[in-house]
């Protein structure tokens, strides 16, 4: 039975807690009229503690949970959609991009999360993929649509919120579904469709293995339009958290900010971890307990060096767009083995399975499947993943140890075959990030007469180091079989990477 650990998992993180009996009352009056999605789980915060700040920005922007709700209300009233329209939303972190967001859910709209760092070309391909009625997006993307009559500042928003009265919204007939499109690191993106939860459960889930608890004050640093920066704002609202936001990373501000917030949390990728770790050694730090992470594997050592500097804090959460989430490591699963994923949370089954579909040994690597309640709806498209007894394909390769730790070995499409040897990609840029002259690595296959494939190796220095290719070769082979060797090393100022800081590794030079 899970109502058992529900109830116990809410309690312990504070969401059980006494108060006004009106409050409580209202509370699950909007949960049950209005379900677990963004629009409820804003309503039933406003109806619990109406004025605690929900959201505050960079730019100054600091509104309460029933300023939210009102600022929504209007805007949803206001905006010219209808219910099952598909919302583009083109923003960065800001108060108002939620706003735009829940205003879009609260009418039955399907707002559909928009990568900030799409070319125009994609853009377009995006909002005839997606059937687009409206973009809504940031001043500084305007360039990017020429000729879309749907695009929507948003700063016309603030406008229109400022010229409607307020509106109480009835819950629609169909309540708006969220759209992630899918990181297009290897292709254009696609839509996934994201499920709406269906109560507590997902929520204990996360919140049993990461202890967030009810009112954490929360810099969410990873982009909203991300799949793990979106579930720390789901997260965020269904706690009554203090959300606070910056449009961009930037090292130095950013914990600036969380200091001056006091924010015992951060929802950060992997690759922001490491340019907190480039700044001055003296440098005050916020009152972090939690930094949770997500996106993409944590570079060989990250995990040890960001603890031993910060405390052992850290949370790392491996999922993706279509599975949500399969495992979370804690801070004692990262200590004894810093490059796993951990273990599969509560209500989570994964498998490690052979080609054919059976089981294979502990130890062995095989492919991953990952059965929970949040697994996608399939794609916009029509398309979906392969399923297995209920276990949908991650696309990646993996093994487990003998503590049930999961450990990711890279992915299905990147594992090369050279000379008649498998070799991952992913396991050699661990162990050329674990150099300390290294500041970022990637490793990619690439073709070769001889042996089919080799492997390449980009290798971003920190400065003022040096390193010779030789010397990396070297160091490979001293710790890894021969096929292991990367034949071709390439140095660069910086790797290529998304605005959600996966490397592209499409846009390398060959």
């Amino acid at each position: 039975m899970d109502a058992p650990f529900v109830v116990a998992t809410m309690a312990r993180r504070g969401l059980l807690r006494p108060g006004p009996p009106h409050r409580v009352l209202q509370q699950f009056r909007e949960l049950g009229k209005w379900g677990y999605g963004l629009a409820g789980e804003l309503r039933q915060a406003a109806a619990r503690s109406p004025s605690r700040v929900a959201v505050v920005d960079a730019s100054g922007a600091s509104w309460t949970y029933a300023e939210m709700l009102d600022r929504s209300g209007r805007l949803g009233a206001a905006l010219p959609i209808s219910a099952g329209d598909r919302v583009g939303v083109l923003c960065r972190n800001s108060a108002d991009m939620i706003v735009v967001l829940i205003a879009v859910a609260s009418v039955g709209a399907d707002p559909v999360l928009i990568n900030t760092g799409l070319s125009s070309s994609q853009l377009a391909a995006v909002i005839s993929a997606q059937e687009l009625t409206s973009v809504v997006h940031d001043a500084d993307f305007a360039g990017l649509l020429p000729g879309f009559s749907g695009a929507l500042d948003v700063g016309r928003t603030a406008e229109l919120i400022s010229a409607t009265h307020a509106t109480v919204l009835s819950p629609p007939a169909r309540p708006g579904r969220t759209i992630v499109l899918t990181s297009g690191t290897t292709g254009m993106p696609k839509g996934a469709q994201r499920p709406t939860p269906g109560g507590f459960r997902p929520l204990c889930s996360i919140i049993d293995r990461i202890p967030l608890r009810a009112g954490v004050r929360m810099m969410i640093a990873a982009p909203l339009f991300h799949t793990w920066g979106f579930a720390g704002l789901q997260i965020a609202l269904a706690l009554r958290a203090t959300v606070v936001l910056r449009r961009r990373f930037e090292p130095a501000p950013v914990v600036e900010l969380m200091r001056a917030q006091q924010c015992t949390a951060l929802i950060a990728v992997p690759v922001m971890l490491q340019s907190l770790m480039e700044l001055a050694p003296d440098l005050p730090l916020p009152p972090l307990e939690i930094a949770a992470v997500s996106g993409s594997a944590l570079p060989g050592g990250l995990a040890t060096r960001f603890m031993d500097r910060y405390g052992d804090i850290l949370y790392n959460l491996y999922g993706s767009t279509e599975a949500s989430w399969a495992s979370i490591a804690t801070p004692a699963d990262l200590r004894a083995a810093p490059d796993t994923a951990g273990r599969p949370p509560h209500g989570t089954a994964v498998a490690v399975l052979s080609p054919s579909g059976e089981p294979v040994p502990q130890g062995t690597t095989g492919r991953l499947f990952v059965g929970n309640e949040m697994l996608f709806e399939g794609y916009t498209n029509g398309s979906s993943r392969e399923l297995r007894d209920g276990l949908l394909a991650t696309g990646d390769l993996g093994h487990v140890d003998a503590d049930g730790r999961i450990f990711v070995d890279g992915r299905e499409d990147d594992m090369i075959v050279s000379g008649g040897e498998n070799v991952f990609p992913s396991e050699v840029e661990g162990l050329l990030a674990d150099l300390p002259e290294v500041l970022e690595c990637a490793v990619v296959g690439v073709p070769d007469q001889e042996y089919g494939q080799r492997l390449a190796a980009y290798v971003v220095l920190r400065s003022p180091a040096t390193l010779e290719a030789d010397a990396i070769r070297s160091y490979v082979r001293a710790h890894r079989a021969r096929f292991c060797v990367p034949r071709d090393i390439v140095f660069l100022d910086a790797l290529p990477r998304n605005a959600t800081g996966k490397v592209v590794k499409r846009d390398l030079p060959r």
